[in-house]
């Protein structure tokens, strides 16, 4: 992971990459991120148009459908603010790897740097960008900590040093206990189309990667990316395994004095319980 330097301003405004399956399939993920990056007086835009980061494509070894699929969201930013994504893997898709789709196209190559030096994964905006500091968070009123274990993707891992982030953020929690587990490096055997096309072998990592996680005892797994949660909490379901799962964006959310969005239950389910009426949703802009 090469070394970043970091503006010294806190923006004013930001773009927010959803990603495609926080939009399908956790979108109070989508609202916890708006609402923290909210809270720190920033505007959030949702440009419309935005769809999917092309990592499917690209990781399967088809890049010209990669290229297409990105392609079609350089225009969403044509403002110079950064792209904030709640997903590690896909910014590491946008940041590393959309510049080297259009090599052989100068001018789109120009235009895809220039977002790639833009995006941020969600954790690494909030604790280098806006700096932001959960240490003087009042604690929740139970008498024991809240026990969690991390997991985080390998490519965002490798790529964008989220494990970092995610760390850092939740050890300055009151009331909240991170612990280590044996597995936590390991991959959970989503790996995008992996788990299509070697199921029996991604079934068995993730099973390991649920025990590992139950051992602790801990009450939730939390991640910042959710193709792994939504393949670790489908595991768990199956295996009927007390682990329940959340977005990092809505465990931060929840553990910083905000409306609880989801109610993250034993065996990985997850039920919304109501959104605060007071956040903007991601649309066209934080009026999103």
């Amino acid at each position: 992971m090469r070394e970043r330097h970091y503006p010294s301003d806190r923006p004013r405004h930001v773009y927010l990459f959803a990603t495609c399956l926080v939009d399908l399939f956790v979108p109070h993920a989508g609202l916890d991120a708006v609402r923290l990056l909210e809270r720190e007086g920033v505007t959030v835009h949702f440009p419309r148009g935005q769809s999917c980061c092309g990592q499917p494509a690209y990781s399967s070894g088809n890049p010209e459908q990669a290229h297409s699929v990105a392609r079609a969201q350089l225009c969403l930013f044509d403002q110079p603010w950064p792209v904030v994504v709640p997903s590690g893997s896909c910014a590491g898709m946008m940041r590393h790897h959309w510049p080297d789709l259009f090599s052989d196209d100068p001018p789109t190559h120009r235009r895809a740097s220039d977002v790639a030096s833009r995006i941020y994964e969600l954790g690494e905006f909030l604790l280098h960008v806006l700096k932001v500091d959960y240490a003087a968070t009042p604690a929740s009123g139970a008498t024991n900590p809240e026990r969690i274990v991390l997991h985080t993707s390998c490519a965002a891992r490798r790529e964008m040093g989220t494990r970092a982030h995610g760390v850092a953020l939740v050890d300055t929690l009151p009331g909240v206990a991170r612990i280590e587990h044996e597995r936590e490096s390991e991959c959970c055997g989503f790996g995008g189309t992996f788990s299509l096309k070697q199921p029996d072998i991604s079934g068995a990592m993730v099973r390991d990667k649920v025990a590992s996680a139950c051992a602790t005892g801990c009450d939730t797994l939390v991640s910042a990316d959710f193709g792994c949660l939504l393949n670790i909490r489908h595991a768990a379901a199956h295996e009927h395994a007390p682990l329940a799962v959340e977005h990092l964006a809505s465990f931060l959310w929840r553990r910083t004095g905000g409306e609880a969005s989801t109610s993250c239950g034993k065996n990985g389910g997850s039920q919304p319980t109501g959104h605060s009426t007071q956040a903007t949703p991601p649309k066209e802009k934080a009026s999103a």
